[in-house]
């Protein structure tokens, strides 16, 4: 994988997951993690898209077979064999899983990018918090500046969720966390039996998001993660939108940011 690389969507330097044409060398095919990975009966798989090497997720109930799709980012549009989104449908196998449903973390283009075309395939609803609804409207202006080609259509929104809201997968239950700070709509997705938190771009292995773009604010971001995600537990294993997955207890006591060491070198 190499040294740590700067990316646009995280504060500073961090490791970052391989291109999609880098994916399996040494790696599992869909990326860093294992093509699956299950957790109490939850399978998570990933597969990394776009220029931005996005983690687009699918979280499945292994009884039952129904899916959800998490952040289908990737450069959109392109319809082509191999394709940011062939390869996303491709995480339904093995096992058929059913997506039935889009959650979109937060509204920035890399996460974004392809779920119009997503949603067209699919045929399923998708959901975002309220507060990243501008970010949505601005997609054509995100795809020029961040040069995501064929990126330009605004996916339609059927459920605008709030913080706390639940629902089921299979014999799971997911609860929305809003972590604002680095979007005003940012939220996680939390599946309390499996201990597996979705964490979007608010939290990383070792970093948190950038909050220098519109409705970013670092004083919101480590409220967000100190007061609602370290809580959970330190057993939980969290899977951001870029970068390896990592427990919130490694976070809490060594992330340079928001963890005890960032508070203990403020006091040095």
């Amino acid at each position: 994988m190499g040294g740590p690389s700067r990316h646009p969507w995280l504060s500073r330097y961090v490791p970052v997951l391989p291109r999609p044409a880098e994916a399996g060398r040494g790696l599992g095919k869909r990326g860093l993690w294992p093509a699956s990975t299950g957790w109490d009966m939850l399978v998570v798989r990933n597969t990394v898209v776009g220029p931005f090497a996005e983690n687009t997720l699918l979280v499945g109930d292994g009884e039952t077979g129904e899916a959800i799709l998490i952040d289908p980012g990737g450069t959109g549009g392109t319809g082509s064999p191999g394709g940011d989104l062939e390869r996303t449908l491709l995480m339904r196998e093995p096992g058929a899983f059913r997506i039935a449903r889009i959650f979109l973390t937060h509204g920035h283009i890399d996460h974004v990018a392809g779920c119009a075309e997503a949603k067209g395939r699919l045929g399923v609803p998708c959901q975002i918090h309220r507060g990243d609804a501008a970010w949505l409207d601005a997609i054509p202006q995100q795809a020029e500046m961040f040069g995501f080609e064929g990126a330009r259509e605004r996916p339609d929104i059927d459920h605008f969720h709030e913080d706390g809201e639940t629902f089921t997968l299979g014999e799971h239950e997911g609860r929305i966390i809003h972590t604002p700070g680095h979007s005003r709509g940012s939220c996680c997705l939390f599946f309390e039996k499996a201990r597996i938190l979705f964490a979007g771009d608010t939290l990383f292995a070792g970093s948190v998001g950038r909050t220098d773009l519109p409705g970013g604010d670092f004083e919101a971001l480590e409220r967000s993660i100190r007061e609602k995600l370290f809580p959970l537990g330190d057993d939980v294993r969290f899977f951001p939108g870029h970068g390896p997955s990592a427990t919130l207890g490694d976070e809490r006591s060594q992330n340079p940011f928001v963890g005890e060491v960032a508070r203990r070198g403020r006091f040095v």
